[in-house]
């Protein structure tokens, strides 16, 4: 059940109620952002909530039980606000979010708060974007600990995997333009794949601070996952760092690291399901 004030829930039960929505985002660096779909600024407790267009929050499931409850938020880009190069740098990624509502003749009767959580995957198209919200019953549904797997369960370059990435990484400069997601260098020497599944870190440009995963590498071309919000440049630097496809053979071979492989390569596969004695 949730808790209003007295005053709101009079106000709820009247036939006419001015209520708006607010939702206040919290990123990781700290970095507090407030919005609200009334037509002017509201400033409720010592945030000034900015009006924003296409605010439109989806139907809200909520239950008692341990299911894991759904709410999607559809929103135009804003330039001023979120922004789609400030997603796709990573910014909002696990930022915190609490909807609420509040009547904004009287702010002082309170708050109906909607949902709180941390902000999930996000899906952009044109102009709008749409995040999934999570809940606290999110986490009920993740694995904890580590699985038994053919494949590497480590991140390249983290603490369970070891690898040196400076050791594997390359200063370069865009040769040639291909699309928004797709460029090459001439002066790369590297053997075609070497950077499939790595990454490369944008130091110049208009994609400043942007780090986006490589697709495929063949013949000094890069093949991004997601197209930049800002189309890339000849001369633009980058950084590159090379990937790793989760195999033993290739920790082993490429980054001689396999005494930290996290992964069993002996586990049988589904095939042996089907091998029994007498088998033919």
């Amino acid at each position: 059940m949730k808790a209003i004030s007295p005053d709101l829930k009079s106000h709820l039960s009247s036939e006419l109620t001015t209520l708006v929505t607010c939702w206040v985002l919290t990123r990781r660096d700290g970095v507090r952002m407030a919005f609200t779909t009334h037509d002017r600024e509201l400033d409720i407790d010592t945030l000034t909530f900015s009006p924003v267009n296409g605010f439109l929050p989806s139907s809200i499931s909520s239950t008692n039980s341990l299911n894991v409850d759904n709410l999607e938020v559809h929103a135009l880009l804003s330039s001023d606000g979120l922004s789609e190069k400030d997603i796709r740098a990573g910014l909002f990624d696990h930022a915190t979010i609490a909807i609420f509502q509040v009547n904004w003749q009287v702010i002082g009767q309170g708050k109906l708060y909607i949902r709180t959580g941390w902000l999930g995957e996000f899906t952009l198209r044109d102009d709008h974007f749409t995040v999934e919200i999570r809940g606290l019953t999110q986490r009920l549904q993740q694995v904890i600990g580590d699985v038994f797997s053919p494949e590497c369960r480590a991140d390249l370059g983290s603490d369970k995997c070891h690898v040196n990435l400076d050791k594997f990484s390359g200063l370069g400069q865009v040769t040639a333009v291909v699309s928004r997601d797709s460029f090459s260098d001439a002066n790369r020497t590297e053997a075609d794949g070497w950077f499939d599944y790595g990454s490369v870190r944008w130091l110049n440009g208009a994609n400043t601070g942007l780090k986006t995963e490589v697709k495929i590498y063949t013949g000094g071309q890069f093949v991004l996952y997601d197209k930049l919000p800002v189309a890339i440049e000849i001369g633009d630097l980058y950084l590159s760092f090379a990937g790793c496809d989760k195999r033993s053979a290739t920790c082993k071979d490429k980054f001689q690291n396999f005494k930290n492989f996290k992964g069993e390569t002996a586990i049988p596969g589904t095939d042996a399901l089907y091998n029994y004695p007498g088998l033919k």
